[in-house]
């Protein structure tokens, strides 16, 4: 009986322990994920939380961290170099064993008497401390080399070396200054995608009105079927519209994440916005585009060539390419410096022990001084295809610098004239939007006093839409070139001028809203492109 209570008391207990695990269970399951607060994120920011992330920029600390070593390295070769060695050997057998046993120099016979016998076993010769055929020897000894003359060779390699140096510098002003711009166009992208998202948004929101005004109508018997179903049909096509553009903003927000090492469930807030009727540029950069706007022209047309009186900015770039030019005649002085003597002052100097048990006594010393002297006289034509090689790499290099200058010129007086290209634009879509705005608004007046048709209503609504992406479309544009002016001179050839640099950032770009479109008005929306130049108006058919 007793047995039996127990069993029933540890039965009771362990469904009491199962019912109360499964009860943490469900309400573990049940309670609301803790929340992420959102990070409030301006542009300069976003600059400031990249660059400690930026692979690429740690990646060119690297080199210039390599360079200087081998600069270190190379001026090594015209200091002294001293060195130090210990060594102790074991002889197991060898050839002198036996051989000065019994050896007796003095000459004196068994038969010579007492006296004599003496005499001769005092001038038993002892060759007991002869190095011959000792068991253990020991040695330590310093070694000094000094460079007296290489002919050029040890200069030339110092040279090359900080060459080498001043190039890595001026590499990783060129990764700083890329990893900003794609920082700052995948800000601007996010921006523009939120934006975009708005304006979807908002233009749902107008057909979804426009369809409880037609069914208020139908109910009521003074609208057609045929009005309900047109209503209908333009509010939901604006829905996949908006789920398009959610994700491409959440795709923006992703890639913008990524390049501040952001946790993806992370909420970002940007604080730049595209609809600003001012649009300053962006603080990191108001300074340096402040004074490049003051050396273009205001106003007025773009021109084909912008005229700066010459005063074009130092690329970045056109030092690197000189620091190329240095290098490779650095390189042809050293295969010259091949051709001519070297000499070198060595000294060496070593104690020496040969003891009888294991413990050493150094006893014995060796001491040299010496020089030696290394020419050149015949290698088979190998230094003077060296010397060919390296010629041609110095004229390579002097030919791809005129290539770069010129290029850089290009590429600084095309970012200017994309900077007036892109403000113009700009300016211009100012005036679009308030129209697009009133035109909607007198169409909603108009239809709700049966003056004019639903068709109109939706063609009002659709240039709207338009109207507001060209507009934030042109303010990214506008805000990517003034980012590109400020950080021209050191960035790479061509960057910001295509595609290329998204598309390594990660990704696409977002998409203007296409909002549903009336039969007689086909129109489509183009797509936002990578290039930091202005982007001109909405053209027929989906680019």
């Amino acid at each position: 009986m007793a047995r039996r209570r127990r069993y029933s008391r540890a039965l009771a207990l362990l469904v009491t322990l199962v019912l109360l695990g499964q009860g943490i269970v469900v309400r573990a399951q049940n309670a609301a994920p803790t929340p992420v607060p959102a990070i409030s994120l301006s542009l300069a920011r976003a600059l400031d939380m990249a660059e400690p992330q930026s692979e690429p920029v740690e990646l060119a600390k690297v080199a210039l961290t390599r360079n200087e070593g081998d600069f270190v390295r190379a001026k090594s070769g015209q200091r002294p170099q001293l060195s130090a060695t210990a060594t102790y050997d074991r002889s197991l057998a060898n050839e002198f064993q036996g051989v000065f046993d019994n050896l007796n120099l003095g000459g004196g016979s068994g038969s010579g008497g007492g006296s004599g016998g003496g005499e001769g076993d005092t001038a038993a010769a002892d060759f007991s401390k002869l190095p011959f055929g000792r068991a253990n020897t020991w040695r330590a000894t310093l070694a000094l080399s000094q460079n007296v003359y290489s002919g050029g060779r040890v200069g030339a390699q110092t040279a090359l070396a900080s060459t080498g140096r001043r190039s890595a510098e001026l590499a990783i002003n060129s990764a700083r200054a890329l990893m900003l711009f794609d920082v700052t166009q995948a800000y601007y992208d996010a921006a523009l995608s939120g934006r975009l998202v708005a304006i979807a948004e908002a233009t749902l929101d107008q057909a979804d009105l426009t369809l409880r005004q037609v069914q208020a109508g139908f109910d009521a018997g003074t609208q057609p079927e045929f009005e309900v179903l047109r209503a209908r049909v333009n509010r939901d096509n604006q829905v996949p519209q908006i789920i398009r553009q959610r994700v491409d903003r959440d795709l923006a927000h992703l890639r913008l994440k990524r390049l501040l090492d952001l946790p993806a469930e992370s909420e970002l807030q940007l604080t730049e916005p595209l609809d600003d009727e001012q649009l300053v540029p962006p603080a990191p950069f108001a300074e340096r585009v402040s004074a490049v706007e003051r050396l273009l022209p205001a106003g007025g047309a773009v021109p084909l060539t912008v005229q700066t009186g010459g005063l074009l900015p130092d690329r970045n770039v056109v030092a690197e390419a000189e620091t190329v030019v240095r290098l490779r005649e650095n390189s042809l002085q050293a295969v010259r410096a091949e051709r001519m003597p070297s000499v070198n002052l060595t000294s060496t100097y070593s104690r020496i022990a040969y003891p009888t048990g294991f413990v050493p006594a150094f006893d014995r010393t060796n001491w040299a001084i010496g020089a030696n002297m290394s020419v050149p006289i015949l290698t088979g034509g190998r230094q003077k295809g060296d010397e060919m090689v390296a010629r041609a790499d110095v004229e390579q290099a002097r030919v791809q610098l005129r290539q770069v200058q010129e290029l850089a010129a290009l590429d600084t007086r095309a970012a200017w004239a994309a900077l007036l290209a892109s403000r113009a634009a700009w300016e211009a879509t100012a005036g679009t939007v308030q129209q697009a705005t009133r035109a909607y608004q007198i169409a909603e007046v108009r239809y709700s006093a049966g003056l004019s048709t639903q068709l109109e209503l939706s063609d009002a609504r659709l240039l709207l839409q338009q109207a507001e992406a060209n507009r934030a479309q042109a303010a990214r544009d506008l805000q990517m070139t003034r980012a590109r002016a400020a950080l021209l001179p050191n960035l790479p050839l061509g960057a910001g001028t295509t595609a290329a640099t998204v598309a390594a950032a990660g990704g696409g770009q977002p998409t203007v809203p296409a909002p549903a479109q009336p039969p007689s008005q086909q129109v489509g929306i183009r797509t936002v492109q990578g290039a930091a130049t202005p982007s001109g108006p909405v053209t027929a058919g989906a680019r």
